[in-house]
């Protein structure tokens, strides 16, 4: 094809393109003949990206720590990304299906990775100081983590482990929110009492929180999983790819995230050994207390048993 050719061909296919929505095709050509040439920092948005940083101290470790949650929350998003293309293909196969599946692992197996950033990258008596400036805002209000977990698995396997016999697929959304394993974090069982940490995170999210529960009731992960063919379910790559995102989002990163917070709250001997929001951190957040699995029904009993054990 020469030249001419080519020119021609692209132009009548943006012709095809623009009629398509009733729009004006010269209107469309003559748009481009003012407007500016893309650059890189207007694509990234590089400027806006960069003043979104403001300390509250003036201890030069706090930005590694507001980058490092930033970075963190640009993750969590490309995840939910990636997710809503596995939730939301009417006609997916194991191909599609690992491949995003594994995308998302890569992006948790980074995040694991990454702990060293803060572990070994801030002075611990830095980290001290300004942390007390925090209270009473903590990692457990990230939303998108929380939208992560909705994303992956039926509810069920998200309901704190002492209430899961109360609960149903024909529970209200409401009640099984309420008993969410993470709202042990901040809720006092006897009492029914929130803690201002969770009140205030409920606050913010729970109205999308409960919208998203509902969303992707029948179209989580597992419930993709489980639309598939039986011979589809047996595939050895998908499986392990699910496998591996289980593993990697409730024991491996779960732990960084957990021996990282040890070593500057519990370890250091400069503070109280308490979490900014005033959680029971401890319990919390290892797996073999709250044993978040998304998809128990791919592990063995003995698996499952020693679920999050430190061997």
């Amino acid at each position: 094809m020469s030249s001419n050719d080519n020119t021609d061909y692209l132009l009548k296919q943006i012709e095809l393109k623009y009629q398509a929505i009733n729009q004006k095709t010269d209107t469309q050509l003559e748009g481009l003949l003012w407007s500016k040439p893309i650059t890189y920092w207007d694509y990234i948005q590089t400027d806006a990206l960069l003043n979104l940083q403001t300390q509250r101290t003036t201890l030069p470790d706090e930005m590694v720590f507001i980058m490092y949650h930033q970075v963190n929350e640009l993750i969590f998003k490309m995840i939910l990304w990636e997710m809503k293309q596995i939730s939301y293909c009417e006609h997916i196969d194991t191909v599609f299906f690992t491949e995003r599946l594994m995308r998302i692992s890569r992006y948790f197996d980074m995040l694991t990775t990454s702990f060293s950033i803060m572990g070994d990258g801030m002075e611990v008596e830095q980290y001290m100081k300004f942390r007390n400036t925090l209270t009473p805002a903590s990692g457990f209000q990230s939303a998108q983590y929380r939208m992560i977990e909705f994303c992956s698995t039926d509810l069920i396997n998200l309901i704190d482990s002492r209430y899961r016999n109360t609960i149903n697929r024909d529970t209200s959304y409401e009640f099984a929110f309420e008993h969410l394993y993470w709202q042990g974090a901040g809720k006092d069982y006897h009492t029914g009492k929130k803690s201002f940490l969770l009140t205030e995170f409920e606050n913010k999210y729970k109205k999308n929180f409960l919208n998203h529960m509902e969303e992707y009731n029948t179209i989580n992960i597992w419930q993709k999983f489980r639309q598939l063919p039986d011979l589809d379910q047996r595939n050895p790559e998908l499986v392990q790819a699910m496998r591996h995102y289980d593993h990697t989002v409730n024991i491996t990163w779960v732990m960084q995230h957990l021996n990282t917070a040890k070593k500057y709250i519990d370890q250091s001997g400069k503070g109280d050994g308490e979490a900014t929001g005033g959680s029971d951190w401890k319990k919390y957040m290892h797996p073999k207390y709250q044993r978040r699995i998304f998809f128990p029904e791919l592990w063995s009993s003995h698996e499952l048993e020693n679920w999050g054990v430190e061997m």
